[in-house]
């Protein structure tokens, strides 16, 4: 399925009934998930984020900007951020199987609809406009509301869709397409606006103008990828650095924060804190993570909440406000948590279930969480490890052991519901219908399929366990002395994770038709138990040779 997302800018941030009622255009289009809703008082604007197939963002986009023309009065309009109508600005933003040439032409369509429709003048902006000299959004907002009655009439400035004159009420719009952009505040302990400013532009990629023995030059700023302005927002009562990061792998979140940090420090300013709006990668805060954990000389082989809490700590996010990873976070926005019901259970529940009359969670689960449990105890070792005392010069040797255990863990704790999932597909091949010759046909190639699925889930935990314990034996034998019974108690685990794994394998095996697929998996399985147990054996005699120094 093709995903876009769409973040229009509205410019409306106080009124709540009024928002709602845009928002509330978005929700009645099926198929629409609608994912933040972000209004800012100071600014005067509301960021809303989207998602869904490209025909129905193109609908609901529509009737938002739509139903923002006849609530917002842009002549009354005040506010800190730049804007220049109802809507201001509206792009779509490639997810999933859907390439940028096609996000535009998408954006088009919605701008000529707008522009045709409404009778709100448009312009195209980014990967959706093809005349260079006007794709940035920033020119094409260069004077703002109170300019664009003059602007609009000027020959090179034509609107790219709707009339060539300036709505008093709706003002006009921007459309366009574009990569994942993260919209991110820095706060600062001044409220002077041309001290923050000063501060954007030394970090902003189009820097500063200066004028050099009579000659106009440019000093381009220490970020690439960012644009900036600085304001004062009287809400907060301090002033903040505005950015912009236009692609993340280029100028990373805490790239920004820690840049703004030190120049803001040279003109003795301090950063107090920081503020995101709208959505951010996974990725991007977890890798914030483990960048402020690195610098601390800290491992970062730690869970990604433990990930997300340090990034969050270490730039402030909620210093203005409650920052919850499970509302600002895209992949957490879009996740079914269906897909985790087992491993989202407290032990206790997980056990009642386990020990209920319902046949799943059965072996495979289990035995794919015993090995959670085994790389677990090899990981935690490795991070006490890492901060042992007298240690600190072997730091990031046990750290980068940590990360991978957490790596394993996180495939493993997969696996505990995909067995599960596995199983019911079984159960439901087999009651379809079977009453004529042709749902007989259908139900045993359901049945083959399902039973293809449910081998392979518990052979992969065979392959991710026996990995792990390539970790767990680093550990018992190198680690911390004082976990060596951590990590044998974690080898007992990923033997028996393993074993019962196999089990699983086998006994689905007998269903399976294939018989070629069956007979060189089994070979394979086999071929990995006896692995495991020997290096379990391996392990284990490590840890009770270090148990009986201490006698």
């Amino acid at each position: 399925m093709q995903l876009i997302e769409c973040v229009p800018n509205f410019s409306e941030g106080n009124d709540l009934n009024i928002i709602k009622q845009i928002t509330d255009e978005i929700e009645k289009v099926e198929g629409i998930r609608l994912l933040n809703v972000d209004p800012g008082k100071a600014t005067n604007r509301t960021v809303v984020t989207m998602v869904g197939a490209p025909a129905k963002v193109i609908e609901a986009a529509f009737n938002a900007i739509k139903k923002a023309g006849e609530l917002i009065d842009m002549s009354k309009h005040k506010g800190e951020h730049p804007r220049m109508g109802a809507t201001d600005v509206c792009p779509l933003i490639p997810i999933a199987n859907i390439s940028m040439l096609e996000t535009a032409a998408y954006a088009q369509q919605l701008a000529k609809r707008v522009g045709e429709e409404l009778s709100i003048p448009v312009y195209l902006y980014e990967a959706a406009q093809t005349d260079t000299t006007r794709n940035n959004l920033s020119v094409i907002r260069a004077g703002e509301y109170e300019g664009f009655f003059k602007k609009i009439k000027e020959p090179q400035w034509k609107p790219d869709f709707g009339p060539a004159e300036f709505d008093v009420k709706r003002g006009g719009t921007v459309i366009g397409a574009r990569d994942f952009l993260v919209a991110y505040n820095i706060n600062l302990n001044t409220t002077s606006t041309r001290r923050a400013n000063a501060i954007a532009f030394d970090v902003r990629e189009a820097g500063r103008n200066l004028e050099v023995e009579g000659k106009k030059i440019n000093q381009p700023g220490t970020l690439k990828s960012v644009k900036a302005i600085g304001w004062y927002i009287e809400e907060y009562g301090v002033a903040q650095i505005s950015m912009n990061l236009t692609n993340i792998n280029i100028c990373s979140v805490h790239m920004a924060f820690d840049e703004v940090c030190n120049k803001a420090a040279t003109r003795g300013i301090r950063v107090t804190g920081s503020e995101l709006v709208g959505l951010i990668p996974l990725k991007a805060m977890t890798d914030a993570g483990k960048y402020f954990l690195q610098k601390q000389q800290r491992s970062t082989g730690v869970s990604e909440n433990e990930l997300i809490k340090i990034a969050i700590k270490s730039m402030g996010l909620d210093e203005i406000g409650p920052f919850k990873p499970k509302e600002r976070i895209i992949e957490y926005m879009l996740n079914e948590k269906i897909n985790n019901r087992l491993v989202s259970m407290s032990l206790t529940a997980f056990a009642d279930e386990t020990a209920s009359e319902s046949p799943a969670p059965g072996g495979g689960s289990i035995a794919a969480y015993v090995g959670v449990l085994g790389i677990s105890l090899g990981t935690m070792v490795a991070n006490l490890s890492s901060h042992k005392k007298s240690w600190d010069d072997r730091w990031k040797e046990f750290s980068d052991w940590a990360e991978k255990g957490e790596q394993y863990k996180s495939e493993l704790l997969k696996l505990v519901d995909a067995d599960t999932s596995a199983f019911n597909q079984i159960m439901l091949a087999f009651a379809l219908p079977k009453d004529v010759p042709e749902e007989k046909n259908i139900r045993n190639k359901a049945i083959q399929e399902a039973t293809k699925y449910a081998i392979e889930i518990p052979f992969k935990v065979m392959e991710t366990v026996y990995a792990s314990m390539e970790i767990i034996k680093a550990m018992a034998l190198d680690g911390n002395p004082n976990s060596v019974t951590d990590a044998g108690v974690g080898a007992l685990c990923a033997r028996s994770a393993v074993i019962g794994a196999f089990m699983n394998v086998r006994i689905n095996a007998r269903g399976y038709n294939d018989k070629i697929f069956t007979a060189d998996i089994i070979t394979r399985g086999a071929d990995i138990e006896n692995k495991a147990i020997a290096l379990e054996k391996e392990i284990l005699s490590y840890v009770n040779q270090k148990i009986e120094v201490y006698f």
